[in-house]
């Protein structure tokens, strides 16, 4: 009978259920047939509490809210095309750029779609590019944040390796320096498409009046990423401190100066922005005591073990590494495939001599491309809801920026240094 648990969580899972009482329940029924008290999985939602990084989800999150509230992103649309406009591909690049920008403060790259689609897609197309390459463009864009700091998976990804204690000790700072030169490569792979794919469209000319103005009405917002970026990799603040200071002066700027998140909507944003922290944070716990579980019963091992004498050498490792991942990328959200995945595949990949922080990019690197794989990527449906366009038509729009960023996914598996390089391992 102890195919049946395994069988009627499944079940539960694929009924609807919340996944945090999926993981739970693996838990309690892993540690009661291990005849070991229960009390352990409360013990972990108490570690949490330990964790002085825990701090920066939170604020980052409720700093992300607020700017997602604010003008913003409008300000910074309109800033990126004054300054970007007169050049091929210009609008296109703008939307790379603000869409990674503000996914990386957000975290959420269906949130991105939703909240700059309304901008950027009527902008494209006033400028002429095509329905399915601005379709495809601001899809894609949606998560090419995930590798920037201060991504919320990143940090959360750190949190669950530096309680594994597996493979080399790493720390979030590293993490951040790692997704820097990756997430730039993909920008940059990205851009050159735009770049060739509107070298046809008329320019519109620089206006040194349009581009003044457009500082001016930005000048809160500019600084925000030199602040927190740049005290981030000189070392001048901690993680939990740099968000600290971005959530302060978030909400400075946004509700005291420019003024448009009123008071009185202020706890609407602030219970939003806590109920997405709550269900992260619930998920991490009951997946931290499940983790414990995995370890006790030695199941990294087995598998480690099954997929050694079946697998003899890490580059075929890594082909079928990136070929889970990318499905996984498909069927679950970032937040759920970090807690439930990084235990059972960070013992496998360190075995094989992968440096954990390089297994972290190339899990976010595929994750973000998993959003928008057909055919049941996320941000395909949410992207088909937000523009009223068929799935099949996101299919071929997203289709060239899939295979663009695949061979950047492949670039980034197998050239370690790309990740490794800046954070000096």
């Amino acid at each position: 009978m102890s195919w049946l648990l395994p069988l009627l969580l499944i079940l539960l899972a694929l009924l609807g259920a919340p996944l945090f009482v999926v993981i739970a329940a693996s838990a309690l029924a892993g540690f009661y047939q291990m005849e070991v008290d229960l009390s352990v999985v409360a013990i972990e939602f108490y570690r949490l509490a330990e964790m002085p990084i825990l701090l920066a989800i939170p604020l980052f999150t409720f700093a992300g809210y607020l700017l997602s509230e604010s003008q913003a992103p409008a300000r910074l649309v309109r800033l990126t095309q004054a300054l970007l406009g007169w050049m091929h591909g210009g609008l296109a690049i703008v939307a790379l750029l603000t869409c990674a920008l503000f996914t990386a403060f957000t975290g959420a790259s269906g949130v991105t779609i939703v909240a700059l689609g309304a901008l950027l897609y009527p902008a494209l197309m006033r400028a002429g590019y095509r329905e399915n390459f601005s379709l495809g463009l601001i899809t894609t864009s949606g998560s090419l944040g995930l590798l920037f700091a201060p991504s919320l998976p990143l940090i959360l990804y750190g949190i669950v390796v530096q309680q594994l204690g597996v493979g080399a000790p790493l720390s979030i700072d590293e993490l951040f320096l790692a997704g820097l030169l990756p997430g730039l490569l993909m920008l940059i792979v990205l851009s050159a498409w735009s770049i060739w794919s509107s070298r046809v469209h008329s320019l519109q000319s620089f206006s040194w009046s349009e581009a003044r103005a457009a500082l001016l009405e930005a000048a809160w917002e500019i600084p925000l990423p030199f602040i927190v970026l740049g005290g981030i990799y000189s070392g001048y603040f901690a993680v939990s401190e740099a968000a600290a200071v971005t959530v302060l002066y978030v909400f400075i700027v946004e509700v005291f100066i420019h003024r448009e998140i009123p008071l009185p909507r202020l706890p609407q944003v602030i219970r939003e922005s806590m109920v997405m922290v709550g269900a992260i944070l619930v998920i991490l716990g009951v997946s931290l005591a499940s983790t414990n579980y995995l370890v006790d019963a030695q199941i990294p091992t087995r598998l480690f073990e099954f997929i050694r004498a079946n697998i003899s050498d890490k580059l075929t490792f890594l082909i079928l590494l990136n070929i889970f991942l990318l499905l996984l990328g498909t069927m679950l959200d970032i937040f759920s495939a970090l807690v439930i995945m990084i235990p059972l595949l960070l013992p496998i990949a360190v075995g094989y001599g992968i440096d954990p922080v390089h297994l972290g990019i190339i899990f976010l690197a595929n994750m973000q491309l998993g959003y928008f794989t057909p055919p049941v990527g996320m941000n395909l449906f949410i992207a088909s809801f937000r523009f009223n366009r068929p799935v099949a038509q996101l299919y071929r729009s997203t289709l060239p920026f899939f295979f663009l960023l695949l061979f950047t996914v492949l670039v980034i598996t197998y050239w370690p240094a790309l990740s490794l390089w800046l954070p000096g391992r």
